[in-house]
């Protein structure tokens, strides 16, 4: 059977005192919902469809550069959960298989999770829940069963301080075939303390009609919910722990795990090195071998086997480092490729550069890209040596086996195996310094009197 998603996406957000859509507060930077997506991707659906309401242009236009294959369709008016699933009738109204409705608030629950799942309601059960144990339950609605079967889903605060007490809580994922979930969705009503149309409501409905209720239970983590500041947060802590973990047991070593930061979509490959406080920004992938030093931060760049970085570097988005590449500390790199072992070791900036092989970049060489307008390249070939504090005005090009002088202002292309020399000529005024404070002392002695 073919399966379908609706993800609700709808909710105002209140909680997270903020003009951003909830769904669009970054985890790991990248929105929550995104999380969300790679995991339901890998179920390879038919349809997701995502029910947005406020801040739904936002939403739909954020989404719809970085999923475009996704649907949407809007609530309009807040009306609960249940009202809220209704709104992808139109889209889903003729789709013949089972359809999973989960939360774009909720964005840790795993490939696996999901598929046990798709199993149960395939294998002995009409409509599945999954479910959590929580030792705090607080607002999380809880689930009554007997046997293997849930019986109902209460609201907390339709709840008695009966069922207050039980730890079975829900997290909103369910599972269900799709004529029957419309069909169910029909039957709910409003009356409740909020006057909302509770998606929760179709379980009695379905046990109603005799049709079989089960639940999946997951873990308290897997099922977090983020609606506070405080709860992105822990949200952030929960995805970095299992980010780490993930890392060290695939081969990487940490030497101080808690102090690094991974990036949603990091990729990092077996005996890779990373140092302590490395921030790793969105699109990074490190080689095998390669190594991160201390106090670094990288961001939509490319590390390339045996290359080492740091201390104290930034690589920006575009950066890409060939094999054995060093780059050492304070030295910023931005949308530029380094080739085979050369060498940016300290106190520079190169930015929409080209660099050959087994060339030598002198502290504080600074690639002058930018006029205030336009950004131009700088080529820079193999076997080259520039001097400290070489300035390179772009566009221009340094050739093969060529060198710099140190302070050399370079405007002009250097051909191949050329020594270029661009400093302003010293010159030294006799005496100047003692004439210039005899001056000054003569003027403050007039402005005294």
């Amino acid at each position: 059977m073919e399966t379908a998603i609706i993800v609700l996406a709808a909710g105002l957000g209140k909680r997270m005192e903020s003009n951003i859509p909830k769904v669009l507060h970054e985890v790991a930077g990248a929105p929550m919902i995104m999380h969300l997506f790679r995991s339901l991707k890998t179920l390879e659906p038919r349809k997701i469809v995502t029910i947005t309401g406020h801040g739904s242009s936002e939403i739909e236009g954020k989404i719809g550069k970085l999923e475009p294959e996704i649907c949407f369709a809007r609530q309009k008016v807040q009306k609960g959960t249940g009202h809220a699933v209704n709104c992808a009738k139109e889209e889903l109204g003729s789709f013949k298989g089972k359809t999973l409705i989960v939360y774009g608030d909720v964005p840790f629950i795993s490939k696996e999770t999901f598929e046990k799942i798709l199993s149960i309601k395939d294998k002995s059960a009409d409509l599945v829940v999954l479910s959590f144990f929580s030792n705090k339950p607080s607002n999380f609605g809880r689930l009554v069963v007997e046997e293997d079967e849930l019986i109902r889903i209460v609201e907390a605060q339709d709840a008695s301080d009966e069922e207050l007490k039980i730890s079975l809580c829900n997290s909103g994922v369910m599972c269900v075939e799709n004529d029957l979930l419309f069909d169910l969705l029909n039957e709910i009503t409003n009356k409740n303390t909020r006057e909302e149309y509770y998606l929760t409501d179709i379980v009695g409905v379905a046990r109603s009609h005799n049709y079989t209720v089960k639940t999946v239970i997951c873990e308290e983590n897997e099922a977090l919910g983020i609606n506070t500041r405080a709860e992105l947060a822990e949200a952030e802590k929960v995805f970095q722990e299992k980010a780490r973990t993930a890392a060290v047991e695939s081969g990487v070593t940490l030497i101080q795990p808690e102090t690094v930061y991974f990036s949603f979509d990091t990729e990092v490959g077996r005996d890779a090195y990373i140092g302590p406080n490395v921030v790793f920004g969105p699109g990074v992938t490190v080689e095998t071998g390669a190594r991160v030093l201390a106090f670094c931060h990288l961001e939509g760049c490319h590390i390339s086997q045996g290359s080492q970085v740091g201390p104290f570097a930034r690589l920006r988005p575009g950066t890409e480092l060939n094999e054995n590449v060093k780059v050492g500390n304070f030295v910023e790199i931005k949308n530029s490729t380094i080739n085979q072992n050369s060498k940016v070791n300290h106190l520079s900036y190169i930015g929409d550069a080209s660099i050959g092989q087994h060339s030598n970049i002198g502290a504080g060489t600074i690639t002058c890209n930018y006029d205030g307008v336009n950004k131009y390249h700088t080529s820079i070939g193999n076997q080259v040596l520039l001097g400290s504090n070489t300035l390179l005005v772009a566009p221009v090009t340094v050739g093969d086996q060529s060198m710099t002088a140190t302070g050399t202002i370079v405007t002009d292309d250097v051909p191949q195996g050329d020594l270029a020399i661009g400093r302003v000529k010293q010159e030294n005024k006799a005496g100047y310094v003692r004439k210039l404070m005899k001056l000054l002392k003569s003027k403050k002695k007039q402005k005294n009197t």
